[in-house]
């Protein structure tokens, strides 16, 4: 086994000390000696305190109240729209009784906002004298702030308040709401409206406050963030991954990646999803967590690319995630849809096609990949159907192919093609990122962590399975496509996929030295998938020496140019391997 030596918690560094605060009496202090400062060239002046959903709100705005002691103090939830307009407003987007899917929504905060209290809002502001606190979502619109305070946090902590029960959807008081359910609103509605209005102002944010850890509020100022993220976008990082145990869920990455021993397993890890991990950054003795989503909203071409972003928008376009089965059980029998399928039903720009990389396997390990040749999509529905109806097991080796898996192994899967992966694996997962778009055909008879049936979404699946998928074409096609592409001095590259009808590529180098690198524009994303640690350089020193462990994912900035990567500390004098991806371009 190799060391322990994952890091759970990684930052970027800067020397700037003297831009960020942490707890809320030396934060409210700071911002209360700017107001006043204000103050003495406008004595009117407004303070907007814009909010990212999911936020405590009670421990904000006492907070704030007791230590900005403005004179006046408004709240952005008294002019959004009632909650039955609300929910009319939003319902076309939540896919009516689907517990799991709906459609993208194109609302802007603005639509949550009744137009006659704005205006209102905005009469009382122009009267006020002394200092005025507008907070809330949406407070960044309802004046010209002399000061404006971005309140944030990341998505996945969000996600575990919801579980917890102790946040609202958008303009509701919904808390309580089956966790899943608000997922499902924050994913199609909320997170779409507020990012809309996040990239519009990010620009002018005067500090930004990191909310993420409760009664831990830090500030930074953002001049010094916007500094920040620029540095970040030409410089290798990592964004901080996160666990979650799975009905499926092992015990591998619990003792690699040095996991709390209390929950039974840990199925998932997201090292890679910007979306939704954070990103540290630390300044002198505070770190301040940010949703990394925030530096592809403001730095999108130097981190994907003129070309990548000429296509996705600032949006993130692959997804490195861990998948845990060793010592687990099977994940669920499933296929994604095609492209076409995706953007009719869902309004996706592109579907989630993926691969499976075998960081390690056990003897028993094995992928479910293809229809059986003589199988036809009409007997494996009717199948399945008859399984679920009868309540009894199915048979899914009469109907999918099963192929033995090794270590280091890699299996192609294009959207439309039946998959899963067994029991005893640990997969590295790359795909395109749509996210939550996986139609559950079987679940092994298993019961969700909740304790109920997870959601099986026959429908959805056959319209769409690609029926030719089948054993002969994904041994052609799908199974250790490897290719031999060059080599050099203590290297040697593979092209390992992904798939033609897939936009990622990866390649595989083997190194027991420096291998030369070049990002040629275009966004890079690895995984260190064999040796303790290795560095990763710049040729022209733009960047510090970049350490990175085993398993450990990490992105390497369009704007980087050439690097190289060679084996480090533990791992000098053997044999590394880094597992690349990046969108083709030249399609």
């Amino acid at each position: 086994m190799l060391p322990h030596n994952y890091d759970k918690f990684p930052e970027i560094s800067f020397r700037d000390t003297g831009a960020a605060w942490r707890g809320w009496e030396t934060l409210t202090a700071h911002l209360r000696a700017a107001i006043q400062a204000g103050r003495s060239q406008h004595p009117h002046f407004v303070v907007a305190v814009e909010c990212y959903p999911g936020l405590h709100d009670g421990e904000i705005t006492s907070a704030l109240k007791h230590g900005l002691q403005a004179d006046h103090w408004l709240a952005t939830r008294d002019i959004f729209r009632s909650e039955p307009e609300i929910e009319a407003l939003v319902a076309p987007y939540l896919g009516g009784d689907d517990p799991v899917f709906g459609f993208l929504s194109p609302l802007v905060v603005e639509d949550f906002i009744d137009p006659e209290k704005l205006a209102a809002l905005r009469r009382r502001v122009n009267s006020l004298s002394g200092s005025v606190v507008i907070y809330g979502t949406g407070a960044a619109l309802c004046a010209a702030p002399d000061l404006l305070v971005y309140a944030d946090m990341p998505r996945w902590e969000g996600q575990l308040r919801q579980r917890r029960g102790e946040v609202d959807n958008l303009g509701t008081r919904n808390r309580g709401l089956k966790a899943s359910l608000q997922y499902k609103r924050s994913f199609f509605v909320d997170w779409r409206v507020c990012d809309r209005l996040k990239q519009q102002i990010l620009g002018r944010w005067d500090y930004l406050l990191d909310t993420t850890l409760p009664r831990d509020p830090k500030l930074v100022t953002g001049e010094c963030l916007r500094q920040s993220l620029e540095a970040a976008a030409r410089q290798p990082f990592r964004v901080v991954p996160f666990f979650d145990p799975a009905p499926w869920g092992g015990q591998w990455m619990r003792e690699v990646c040095g996991l709390d021993p209390e929950p039974a397993n840990f199925g998932w890890c997201f090292d890679c999803v910007p979306e939704e991990n954070s990103l540290r950054l630390r300044f002198g003795e505070i770190s301040i967590e940010i949703p990394a989503l925030n530096l592809i909203f403001h730095s999108p071409k130097q981190i994907l690319g003129a070309a990548v972003y000429d296509r996705f928008g600032p949006e993130f376009p692959i997804r490195f995630d861990l998948l845990d089965t060793m010592s687990g059980g099977n994940l669920s029998l499933q296929v994604h849809p095609p492209a076409d399928y995706a953007r009719e039903s869902f309004g996706l720009a592109y579907t989630q096609d993926e691969s499976y990389y075998l960081l390690d396997a056990g003897p028993a390990a094995a992928v479910y990949l293809g229809l059986r040749p003589e199988i036809s999509a009409d007997d494996l529905f009717d199948a399945l159907e008859g399984a679920q109806a009868r309540d009894e097991p199915f048979p899914a080796e009469e109907f999918v192919s099963r192929w033995p898996a090794k270590k280091h192994d890699h299996f192609l899967i294009p959207a439309g093609t039946i998959h899963c992966s067994g029991a005893e694996s640990m997969v590295l997962e790359i795909s395109a990122t749509p996210y939550i778009f996986t139609f559950k055909l079987w679940d092994w008879g298993r019961l969700g962590l909740d304790g109920a049936p997870r959601p099986i979404n026959l429908r959805r699946g056959r319209n769409s399975l690609v029926e030719s998928r089948d054993t002969d074409w994904a041994r052609a096609e799908l199974v250790n496509q490897i290719e031999p592409l060059g080599s050099g001095p203590g290297w040697r590259e593979e092209r390992t996929g992904l798939h033609p009808l897939e936009f990622i590529e990866t390649r595989r180098h083997w190194f027991t030295g420096p291998v030369p690198h070049d990002t040629q524009g275009t966004l890079n994303v690895l995984n260190l998938v064999e040796g303790a640690e290795a560095s990763v350089e710049s040729p022209q020193s733009s960047f510090p020496p970049f350490i990175v462990h085993y398993a450990e994912t990490f992105i390497v900035p369009a704007a980087v140019g050439p690097y190289t990567i060679r084996p480090h500390g533990a791992a000098m004098g053997t044999e590394c391997a880094t597992l690349k991806a990046f969108v083709r371009t030249d399609s």
